[in-house]
């Protein structure tokens, strides 16, 4: 028996019904991450209409140059991790591996300013729950802006976590061989959960960091 068929799971009938299988599934899943930040993204809006000079108020609470910085290293990572795949489509392996774990540090670096960014806003005060010292007429609203800010880039940063440890359990796959040449649909998928994170940062950075400041 080859050593393709022996990676087709018993329920599929070749090695392409299980990857298309796989692709499908895994973009079933990705629609659901969609719905779940649309409906955080549908609440902003809503709350930005109601509130607009608050939300303006409090996005110039962000720090603009470290958002810029965050969004520069998750493209580049998204780079990367395309390179990563594009590596093992030509029959690559260690640089594909060292592409994964070069993303997935892309990754912890994102992590790393952002924790910055959470205990400068500590000092500054800003977060609900925790240290709000906000007053004035706009205090309230503008608690509505960073609620929704730090639930968005909380829940985005878990999504971010789960894709470093995902990009580094398929580091040490591709480095062991265990994927055939032309069949790698998991490493295919979790490249895909990635530029998932990526494409979400996109939404985030406008709407959280540029409000008010055009």
């Amino acid at each position: 028996m080859s050593t393709e068929a022996t990676r087709v799971a018993g329920q599929f009938d070749d090695a392409a019904q299980q990857r298309e299988a796989a692709t499908l599934g895994m973009w079933a899943f990705l629609a659901t991450e969609i719905l779940f930040f649309g409906v955080l993204f549908a609440g902003y809006t809503v709350c930005r209409l109601l509130w607009p000079d608050a939300f303006v108020s409090g996005s110039r609470h962000t720090d603009l140059p470290l958002g810029t910085l965050e969004t520069a290293v998750l493209l580049t990572s998204s780079f990367t991790v395309a390179l990563a795949v594009r590596d093992m489509q030509l029959g690559g392996r260690d640089t594909a591996a060292w592409l994964l774990v070069v993303t997935a540090a892309l990754g912890v670096a994102f992590l790393a300013i952002h924790g910055i960014e959470y205990h400068a806003d500590y000092e500054a005060a800003v977060i609900p729950g925790i240290r709000y010292e906000e007053v004035g007429q706009l205090a309230p609203a503008k608690q509505l802006f960073f609620i929704l800010y730090y639930v968005t880039t909380l829940f985005h940063g878990l999504h971010v976590t789960i894709g470093v440890v995902l990009l580094l359990v398929m580091a040490l796959r591709v480095r062991r061989g265990d994927f055939p040449a032309g069949n790698h649909p998991a490493l295919e998928n979790a490249a895909l959960y990635w530029h998932l994170v990526d494409i979400v940062w996109i939404f985030v950075f406008p709407l959280y960091y540029l409000v008010g400041r055009a």
